[in-house]
């Protein structure tokens, strides 16, 4: 594997539309998104799906995705395997994250915290269990120490075996990582890493 991990800009959205549209869920995970609900307020979500049954939701997700893309509010990394993309990370600063999101997370610290927040995960089936989320979290990491943030915090869920809809990440890779357990919320835990 030739891996290379690059920012999310709005001139990698081809890529990165390519990657969800073609890689992320080709092992029939009964979900599809583009990651851009958790960016997303409930007024917001309200506002782009609104009510019935005539709107394709992926399209609005495309879409939404899009937007949130162009104006900078999602956030994260691809990595790249000889130019293809094949592992996504959100991760962004905990100010750019509504106070709670439409599904119902709670990401948002004010800006003047200084912390980054890692969301979501997504790896292409293949190339699971190779260290591309390690690589991806190490990148995160590193660009949030030089970027002047003081901590990263994630978000695993906890569970004894691997469930299609979890995407924040296992425990252990935020373990292995230098990460340490702050705080329970429900079925999830908040793990954070000091950079300073």
């Amino acid at each position: 594997m030739n891996i290379t991990i690059k920012p999310l800009t709005p001139g990698l959205s081809v890529d990165y539309f390519d990657f969800f549209d073609n890689r992320a869920f080709t092992d029939n995970s009964p979900y599809r998104c583009y990651c851009q609900v958790y960016q997303m307020s409930k007024e917001q979500e309200k506002a782009e799906f609104g009510i019935g049954d005539e709107i394709d939701i992926g399209l609005v997700s495309r879409k939404v995705a899009q937007q949130q893309i162009d104006s900078g509010v999602l956030k994260g990394y691809l990595a790249f395997d000889d130019g293809v993309a094949i592992g996504w990370c959100n991760a962004n600063d905990k100010a750019n994250f509504p106070t709670e999101s439409c599904s119902g997370e709670r990401f948002y610290a004010p800006a003047d915290k200084l912390e980054k927040a890692v969301v979501c995960f997504e790896i292409a089936p293949e190339y699971r269990g190779k260290g591309i989320a390690t690589a991806l979290l190490q990148r995160v990491i590193d660009d949030a120490r030089a970027e002047g943030y003081i901590a990263v915090e994630g978000f695993p869920v906890i569970r004894d075996e691997r469930f299609e809809w979890d995407c924040t990440g296992p425990l252990r890779l935020y373990e292995k990582a230098g990460f340490v357990k702050v705080a329970d919320q429900e079925n999830r835990v908040v793990m954070r890493k000091e950079l300073k």
